[in-house]
């Protein structure tokens, strides 16, 4: 196994720098378009049920944008958000006038908070619209004609070439109950098609929450179909994507929270970690694929110092100034060397010399063998997997090269080992190549896990630890056993599954609170809202009188163990004092040296008995109190007389 050669912390944070040049490309727009039609400003039947949702469909879809912005401008403080409302009586299109767009307009198209980084006017806007009742009223009239979707896929058009003409990732997320807008008119059809040709061919995806009302339900074939594209060049099983587009949308008690759940699993665009890296699957045989981080760790991040003593929260611009430390003198950056500390002294290489040092080549992914999947054990996972689907901009015919070699290791549990540099720069590693298929949540059919294939690091030789020696485990009796499965059978989840979406981190959402609070002028909250403590009293009134059972049983059966362990003690102790009937005898002998005290052994010594032990039980005596044992009997009976002398 080969050994890893180690990096510098700057050369850590060189490899985690991204161009500057390439900065909006790492950037996520995403425009609201909310229906406010009619059937989508109707609340939801009356029920007798605490739980129902009491909101229309539009009003929940302006509560779902609001929490998706209050989430975003902590979470996401760099991508853009905006919300445009269709179907409205009044129209407002923010970017530019009527007039200087030579009589262009929008009509029923009324852009509430304009596409741009969250602000806290833009969060109070939207607070305004679902808390108060009579602002909302006052816009949310709906038109008396209906609104052309090729007019609102145009609007956005416009809002995403003046707004974000270079972000890498730009979305439109369309919320409407109307599965069917232009039933008879298909010329206008014809042209919402084009309109949507249009965004997709300037990278804009267009996503779709459909909203089903309890008499009908949403049929997407209709209309929308033909609005949501894909590229025919993508057959199905060759559509090996990070991200998939089915939605799931219902009425009535669920559906701010269908919402809410449904668009967070979209919101967060899949940046890549590297596009177009050359694939090497053989000599002069070459695809190229892109890698996305889909798995990542979620925690609180500072992006900025906020400077909170003045009448308003600033941002804090901070300097950095470097002085030599016995002068105090300003040093310039070309004044500074790197050196390397070897054999007592400094070692000084060029710039050029470092990065020649670091250089193991281009960025490639190339494969150096296969193996079957077994032979990969559990431990070896050493850091979080990299998911690669194939891109074409390179290497035509990627896709249906990158298909085949997904479905052979897949069909044959196979894995390759490839040779690996993610970028310029980065250290090189060793990883398997593992091929997944794709797993849909069983509730809401969202996609768990894409199918495609997983870089997976493999672990050097300075990565493996020797386990610690672990001691037997105590097994429980049957009768234990028994009653510990009636209480998990009352504790069980509905359908024994357990869904971590419905329990955020309490101590990152009480973080994003705080911050939420101080940048919208709120006051601080009391106390966290913790999901993640269990319900004590419903765990009582459900499993309390099998708890108990089960105390009383483990309680007995522990006497029972120990009671077991301590005759298993006793009885290892008598069997290792049987022996021989000469050791037994100078067993005894030393115990009858060792069982005298020093008043004992200064008359024994006043006697000259000590004489009378043989020369293994002074020997043992003296092994006893950590003194040397070597010698003749003459020496030890000495070491014996000095150490009873000094006690």
């Amino acid at each position: 196994m080969a050994e890893r050669q180690f990096k510098t912390e700057e050369e850590e944070e060189e490899e985690e720098e991204f161009d500057e040049t390439d900065y909006k490309a790492q950037k996520d727009a995403v425009l609201f378009a909310i229906d406010v039609s009619s059937t989508m400003l109707t609340p939801p039947p009356e029920s007798d049920s605490k739980k129902a949702d009491r909101d229309s469909g539009t009003l929940a879809a302006l509560k779902c944008a609001y929490q998706i912005m209050q989430q975003r401008i902590i979470s996401n403080p760099r991508d853009m958000m905006g919300v445009l409302l269709f179907g409205t009586e009044e129209s407002r299109f923010q970017q530019e006038d009527a007039s200087n767009r030579g009589g262009l307009a929008y009509p029923h198209c009324y852009v509430l908070t304009d596409l741009d980084v969250p602000a806290v006017e833009d969060v109070k806007v939207l607070r305004e619209m679902v808390e108060d009742d009579s602002e909302s009223k006052k816009l949310l009239v709906p038109s008396k004609e209906s609104v052309s979707i090729s007019n609102l896929l145009f609007c956005a058009n416009q809002i995403f070439t003046t707004k974000a003409p270079n972000f890498g990732s730009r979305r439109l997320f369309i919320i409407t109950d109307n599965d069917n807008p232009h039933v008879d008119d298909k010329n206008t059809r014809s042209q919402a098609a084009v309109r949507a040709k249009d965004l997709y061919d300037l990278g804009v995806i267009i996503e779709l929450f459909p909203i089903s009302r309890p008499n009908h339900d949403f049929d997407r074939a209709k209309f929308y179909d033909d609005i949501i594209y894909r590229d025919p060049n993508e057959g199905e099983e060759l559509a090996l994507r990070p991200t998939t587009f089915k939605s799931t949308g219902t009425d009535g008690v669920s559906l701010l929270n269908n919402l809410i759940s449904d668009i967070n699993s979209k919101q967060v665009a899949k940046r890549a970690i590297f596009s177009n890296l050359p694939f090497e699957i053989g000599p002069g045989f070459k695809i190229s694929v892109t890698g996305y981080n889909i798995l990542q760790k979620q925690a609180p991040s500072r992006s900025s110092f906020i400077y909170l003593d003045g009448e308003k929260a600033q941002i804090a611009i901070g300097e950095t100034t470097k002085m030599a430390e016995d002068t105090a003198r300003t040093v310039d950056k070309v004044e500074i060397k790197k050196a390397y500390k070897f054999g007592g002294g400094t070692v000084l290489f060029t710039p050029e010399e470092q990065k020649e040092l670091r250089n193991f080549g281009p960025p490639v992914l190339r494969i150096v063998g296969f193996k079957p999947q077994s032979m990969l054990p559990d431990w070896a996972s050493v850091h979080k997997s990299t998911f690669i689907f194939p891109s074409e901009e390179d290497y035509v015919g990627s896709t249906r090269v990158f298909a085949a070699l997904w479905q052979k290791l897949l069909k044959d549990k196979k894995m390759g080992v490839a040779w690996y540099i993610s970028r310029k720069n980065a250290s090189p590693q060793l990883v398997a190549i593992l091929p997944s298929d794709e797993k849909l949540d069983e509730f809401t059919g969202g996609q768990v896990i894409p199918q495609g294939l997983w870089l997976y690091p493999l672990p050097f030789a300075d990565d493996i630890r020797p386990t610690p020696e672990c001691p037997k485990p105590i097994v429980a009796p049957d009768n234990l056993v028994d009653e510990m499965r009636k209480v998990i059978q009352q504790l069980q989840l509905p359908k024994a599954m357990y869904d971590p979406g419905k329990y955020p981190n309490p101590s990152l959402q009480w973080h994003y609170k705080i911050l939420q609070a101080i940048a919208l002028e709120e006051e601080l909250p009391d106390a966290p809202e913790d999901k993640t403590i269990p319900r004590y009293r419903q765990i009582d009134k459900r499993a309390g009188e099998y708890v108990n059972k089960w105390g009383v049983i483990l309680d007995q059966q522990s006497q029972i163990y120990e009671a077991g362990r301590k005759t298993s003690i006793k009885r290892e102790h008598d069997d290792s004092e049987e022996g021989p009937k000469k050791k037994a005898k100078v067993s005894r002998a030393t115990a009858g040296l060792e069982g005298m005290n020093t008043d004992d052994l200064r008359a024994a010594i006043a006697k000259g008995s000590l004489n009378k032990f043989t020369v293994t039980d002074l020997k043992d005596w003296l092994h006893s109190k950590g003194l040397n044992s070597s010698g003749k009997k003459a020496d030890l009976v000495e070491r014996i007389e000095q150490w009873v002398e000094n006690a």
